[in-house]
C-alpha cells in the first residue's frame, strides 16, 4: 500500500503544556487507523494539527510527498475532510443542501449536475434517503452526526479525519457507519481514514492499525491484536483487561472491574 500521509516529529503545546510530543506515523492507502487514548491524551489536538486548524510548534506533515504548509486551503479541502467531535452548526436548510456543502472545494460559480449526482449517491450510500429533504435543524443529534459524516464523504477526499464520529449514534448506526467507511476506504483507490475514537472494540473490529496515544506520545502503533494488549491497556487506561478471539475470528477486548490506579 502506498503512503498518503507522513507525520514526523510533531509537537504542539498550549502555553507551557506539551500536548503532542514527538509524534511520528504514516497513513497508507486503503487503511483505517484508529487513535485511542484517555481524555486529554491529545487525540483531538492531533487531528486539528493535521487539518491545519492548529499550527504545530514543530514537525512536518506530508501528503503525497508535499508539505501541507505549501498546500492552499481549497487544495487541502480536496485532500482531507474533517468531522469534529461535536456538531455546533445548526443549519436551517435541507439535509441534501447540507451534504452539498461538502462539494464547495469543487464549485466555482454554480452547483453542477455532477455535484448533485455525487450528493444523491452519498445519501443513498449512507442510508439517509428517508430524511434527505428534512430540515437539518429538526433532526436528532445522532441524525445530524450521520449527515455531517455524509457531507465529509461527498467531499471525496483522500483522507478522512474523524473525531469520535460515532459518539452520538446508537449501536446499530455505529455499526452501519463504520461498515460504510470500511467499504469506502477498502474499495476506493487512494482513500484512508484516521479516526479518534473511545470504543476499543469498535476500533479493534474496523481498524487496520491502532495508534495508542498516552500523554501526547505514541506508546504503540500496529495491528489491533499487537497494540491492545493487557499491558498496554493497563498503562494507558489504568484498568485490567483480556483479549478474546471469538468463533468468527473477531478480536474482542474485555475490560475487567479492576482499576490499577486511584
Amino acid at each position: 500500500m502506498s503512503e498518503i500521509m507522513k507525520v514526523e516529529d510533531l509537537k504542539f503545546s498550549w502555553g507551557d503544556n506539551l500536548v503532542i510530543d514527538s509524534v511520528d506515523f504514516v497513513l497508507r492507502e486503503n487503511e483505517i487507523v484508529s487513535i485511542l487514548g484517555k481524555n486529554g491524551a491529545g487525540k483531538s489536538t492531533l487531528l486539528k494539527c493535521l487539518n491545519k486548524i492548529l499550527e504545530p510548534d514543530q514537525g512536518k506533515i506530508m501528503i503525497h510527498g508535499e508539505d501541507i504548509r505549501e498546500i492552499g486551503l481549497i487544495a487541502t479541502s480536496k485532500k482531507m475532510s474533517y468531522v469534529p467531535q461535536s456538531i455546533t452548526s445548526n443549519f436551517s436548510m435541507d439535509v441534501f443542501d447540507v451534504i452539498l456543502l461538502g462539494r464547495r472545494p469543487y464549485i466555482n460559480w454554480s452547483v453542477g449536475e455532477l455535484d448533485r449526482k455525487i450528493v444523491s449517491k452519498t445519501i443513498e450510500k449512507m442510508r439517509l434517503t428517508d430524511f434527505a429533504f428534512r430540515r437539518f435543524d429538526r433532526l436528532s443529534g445522532g441524525e445530524r452526526q450521520r449527515v455531517i459524516i455524509a457531507k465529509a464523504v461527498a467531499q471525496e477526499p483522500n483522507i478522512f479525519l474523524f473525531d469520535e464520529p460515532t459518539s452520538d449514534l446508537d449501536l446499530k448506526n455505529q455499526i452501519e457507519v463504520m461498515k460504510e467507511l470500511r467499504k469506502i476506504v477498502s474499495e476506493e483507490n487512494g482513500k484512508a481514514a484516521l479516526i479518534a475514537i473511545h470504543d476499543i472494540n469498535v476500533a479493534s473490529r474496523f481498524s487496520d492499525r491502532i495508534i495508542l496515544l498516552h500523554e501526547g506520545k505514541i506508546v504503540s502503533n500496529g495491528k489491533p491484536s499487537d497494540v491492545l494488549t493487557p499491558e498496554n491497556i493497563e498503562l494507558v487506561f489504568e484498568v485490567t483487561s483480556r483479549q478474546v478471539v471469538d468463533e468468527d475470528g473477531i478480536l474482542r477486548i474485555f475490560i475487567n472491574d479492576e482499576i490499577t490506579k486511584d
